[in-house]
């Protein structure tokens, strides 16, 4: 652990134990930074300004937060601040950032291949080929699907405007409905997702997880999407209730859930999921990009420059709502 000195600020960076460092060279002649896992973070946090999550799935925080007085920022290397956020931190001065902006086009890219995976039954294709079986086949069109956007910040912005530029029709869904967005024909209320899922071919789950958004397509919405759609999500476990889920692809109310995230990750051997030929399952994947913690490092280190400067810091998130809010309001 580097010892400070009274003219630089301390920066306390979290890490997995065996974990690559981030590259900080641009800053560390105007901060002393001390390097812990999350069986340190209670020493390195003593004393120290600002705090780097680059363990960004870590619930340390909580644990040594009464050694982290003189925090003024923690920022969280991931767009999901779930992990992190608790009650006396959402309640105290401390400013948190995220990787806001990092993931959109990965994710959207994503979500575009799973939905054509299943158009043009790829899957099939595949488990065909291993049985040595040849069936001509038609296939269908993105041009003739719907496909309803559950989330309306800059990941699902992003996802319907990759979705739209290739001829889907794309709705959103958000805290509060509206016909004038410029991303999405229409957003529906969140609240009304039973009534207006059944129009939907593919509904793709891109919101963060936060109070209103846990168990948010549970089994009544499952019950309400059109039979044989396909359910995405990109997002977080919790939002999907995992057992109607699960349900609706035995009983093919469901076609295809093509899942990203869990409840429980890594997703244990043991579950039945696994086993499902409707299912298909990444293990929460779909937003590393070869080259993306060099691209999270980078945008720590520009924002890290902005705090030294004296200047606004960006991706601030709102701990009321557990996310950055956007430009366009009312989004989920």
């Amino acid at each position: 652990m580097t010892t400070a000195t009274a003219a630089r600020p301390i920066l306390a960076v979290l890490c997995k134990p065996g974990q690559s460092r981030p590259d900080l060279a641009r800053i560390t002649d105007r901060m002393d930074v001390r390097w812990a896992t999350a069986d340190e973070l209670a020493d390195a946090v003593d004393g120290a300004q600002v705090l780097f999550l680059w363990d960004f799935f870590s619930s340390a925080v909580r644990d040594v937060w009464d050694r982290a007085a003189s925090l003024e920022w923690i920022h969280v290397a991931a767009a999901g601040v779930d992990t992190l956020l608790f009650d006396d931190l959402a309640g105290s001065p401390v400013t948190v950032t995220n990787a806001r902006g990092v993931f959109d086009r990965p994710i959207a890219e994503f979500v575009l291949a799973s939905i054509l995976a299943k158009l043009k039954q790829l899957h099939l294709s595949r488990e065909m080929q291993s049985r040595r079986h040849w069936e001509h086949r038609e296939t269908e069109t993105l041009a003739t699907q719907n496909v309803l956007v559950v989330g309306t910040g800059e990941i699902g912005r992003e996802i319907g405007r990759v979705l739209a530029m290739l001829g889907a029709r794309v709705r959103g869904a958000a805290r509060v409905a509206r016909s004038d967005d410029p991303d999405f024909s229409e957003i529906i209320a969140s609240s009304d997702l039973v009534a207006h899922v059944g129009w939907a071919d593919h509904v793709v789950v891109a919101a963060p997880l936060t109070d209103a958004t846990r168990s948010l397509i549970d089994a009544e919405v499952i019950a309400a999407m059109k039979p044989g759609a396909h359910l995405v999500n990109i997002a977080r476990g919790p939002i999907v209730d995992e057992t109607a889920l699960l349900v609706a692809i035995r009983s093919g109310h469901l076609g295809l859930a093509t899942l990203d995230v869990f409840q429980t990750e890594p997703l244990p051997a043991s579950d039945p999921m696994w086993s499902e030929p409707n299912i298909v399952i990444s293990p929460h994947m779909c937003a590393d990009f070869t080259g993306w913690w060099d691209t999270l490092a980078a945008q720590f280190v520009d924002n890290a420059e902005r705090w030294l400067a004296g200047r606004p810091l960006a991706n601030i998130v709102d701990k009321r709502l557990g996310f950055v809010p956007p430009a366009v309001k009312e989004r989920l």
